[in-house]
């Protein structure tokens, strides 16, 4: 079977969920399940994957769902538990105190404070809290999903600790390896290979990061609001372009200087701090405030089932301090658990679950670490410490542990069958006929087709492969291998042409399913994952594009004989 049409069987389960969602509005709960049994029945009919084979990657799916419901809850839990405990409103009454404007709250908690998480945390997690804490701010839960996973976006290359760089592309260490024997490489080992993609990474989001702080909050005045006009949001342009650059300093710095891990950790950090003591004093603040609206004039989707009341005045229930305590801790025990100079990773990671070679098939091994999830530790563990911080009563922690658990339903179907899926094209390369891999098919045909103009497509590869996966970093494992030898083939840098892989992988988080549903579910917006995925769409194109001719002047202008 010729290559074009396996690239169209393979891309069909994506176009069905993409025109379900998108054009026709089904919930991803109807959609997902459907696109697995389409992937399923071509993998089969196709791909000649036996039936077994199938079934143990579909379950080894609804294990790595498991994974990510369980972030999901724990995100979920620490809301409902600072919602009833009052921490929540304390912390809105804050947010006011800094600042009214609604562009400048989406800067310091949807880029700033989300880039921490992703640092620490990574796997969906920023968007995830960033959203609900939105929410209760007054934001139309549409408008914080939204803002909050295009925002999700120039961080995750180094998310959790720099997994999506070190983990993600640890496939290429044989082609490294043989790259410095044969003399056309000249790194320290992989070590050294690793940090010079941290540079190339940083160097290349550096161009979008300028500008993504002011494209959310253009997007979030276009599309909400009285005016739904760009005009608002580009009046806020100092106030974007000073966040950006608290923000790239120290995260392109400390790429160059300490490597994967912490660019985004510190530049988060770093620049949260810097912005919030900047809106304090009312430095580059716009000098209008703009905000949603009476809320009887919002339209109807904006909202989910989980709303605030149109005036609310808030009051302190306790020190800010003490409201904040909770995520303070979040952000602590995430550091701890995941810098490799302590022994608190190898400890939590060690504890594992497993169940090897399902139904006896070598390939798929299912494997779950608990502790070391960030629904567990931290989240929940965190959320169960906040109850004696803050002293609540047994009524108001079963409310808390109740609306958690029910809110797990929708995102628990979605999710499973979602991953499910992803399953099934990872595994899809094992075949009795000998064709590649679903995505590899995908990819392959592309490639061929665009020839040495590659660079401007790389990004879009990674961000297909976050997509389908859910994961930069299970983008760059399903995609590097591909990207290394294109590169080769075609005689393009291969450290360029893997950076653009891995930049694409992080953009692609703006619109890839897993996120969207995990996103929706915290702020009740189920149904409305179609919308999301359109409205995140253009971002995302910007940024593929921006990113794409970077990548062309890099490896053909300035920089030709990188390796």
């Amino acid at each position: 079977m010729s290559l074009g049409v396996l690239a169209s069987l393979s891309v069909l389960p994506i176009a069905l969920a993409l025109v379900l969602m998108v054009g026709m509005r089904w919930p991803a709960t109807r959609v997902m399940p459907l696109a697995w049994l389409v992937t399923a029945l071509i993998g089969f009919l196709v791909w000649k994957m036996p039936a077994g084979f199938l079934a143990a990657s579909t379950i080894n799916g609804f294990g790595g769902a498991l994974n990510v419901l369980i972030i999901v809850f724990g995100a979920i839990l620490i809301l409902y538990t600072l919602r009833d405990s009052g921490a929540m409103e304390t912390i809105n009454y804050g947010f006011h105190g800094i600042s009214q404007d609604r562009r400048v709250q989406t800067v310091i908690i949807a880029f700033m404070f989300g880039a921490f998480l992703e640092g620490a945390a990574g796997f969906g997690t920023p968007a995830a809290i960033a959203a609900p804490l939105l929410l209760s701010l007054g934001f139309p839960a549409l408008a914080a999903a939204m803002v909050s996973l295009v925002a999700n976006s120039v961080p995750v290359s180094f998310g959790a600790a720099g997994t999506p760089i070190w983990f993600g592309l640890s496939t290429l260490e044989p082609h490294i390896d043989a790259a410095i024997a044969d003399g056309a490489a000249h790194f320290n080992g992989m070590d050294g290979f690793l940090d010079v993609m941290a540079r190339w990474t940083a160097v290349l989001h550096a161009f979008m990061g300028f500008v993504v702080p002011l494209l959310i909050v253009c997007l979030l005045t276009r599309y909400f609001g009285e005016e739904r006009s760009w005009r608002p949001g580009l009046r806020a342009w100092k106030f974007c372009l000073f966040a950006s650059v608290a923000f790239l300093v120290p995260y392109v710095g400390t790429a160059f200087l300490l490597g994967e891990e912490f660019p985004t950790l510190f530049g988060g950090l770093i620049g949260l701090a810097v912005v919030v003591t900047a809106a304090r004093k009312g430095w580059f603040v716009p000098k209008d405030t703009w905000t949603f609206g009476p809320r009887s004039a919002w339209e109807k989707e904006w909202t989910g089932d989980i709303s605030a009341p149109e005036e609310q005045v808030f009051q302190p229930k306790m020190s800010q301090w003490m409201a904040w305590t909770p995520y303070i801790l979040i952000g602590l025990i995430l550091v701890l658990t995941r810098v490799t100079f302590l022994p608190l990773r190898s400890w939590l990671s060690s504890i594992t679950l497993s169940w090897p070679n399902i139904f006896g098939h070598d390939s798929v091994d299912f494997a779950l670490q608990p502790l070391y999830l960030p629904g567990v530790i931290p989240f929940a563990l965190v959320a169960i410490l906040t109850i004696f911080l803050h002293r609540m009563p047994g009524a108001k922690v079963r409310a808390a542990w109740v609306d958690s658990v029910k809110r797990m339903k929708d995102p628990t179907i979605a999710l499973l069958f979602a991953v499910a899926l992803v399953e099934i094209f990872k595994q899809s390369g094992i075949n009795a006929v000998g064709y590649p891999s679903m995505p590899l098919s995908m990819a392959k045909a592309t490639a061929a087709v665009v020839g040495s103009s590659w660079p401007f497509f790389a990004p879009f590869v990674g961000a297909l492969g976050a997509f389908i996966t859910g994961s930069n970093t299970v983008s760059n494992l399903l995609f590097s291998e591909f990207q290394y030898g294109l590169a080769s083939q075609l005689h393009l840098s291969h450290v360029i042409t893997i950076a653009l892989q891995t930049v694409g992988g992080a953009m692609g988080n703006m619109v890839c399913i897993h996120n969207i549903v995990a996103v929706s579910a915290t702020v009740g917006l189920i149904g409305m994952e179609g919308a999301l995925i359109k409205r995140d769409a253009l971002p995302m194109f910007i940024y593929g594009i921006v990113t794409g001719i970077a990548g062309l002047l890099f490896t053909f202008v300035f920089f030709p004989n990188v390796f």
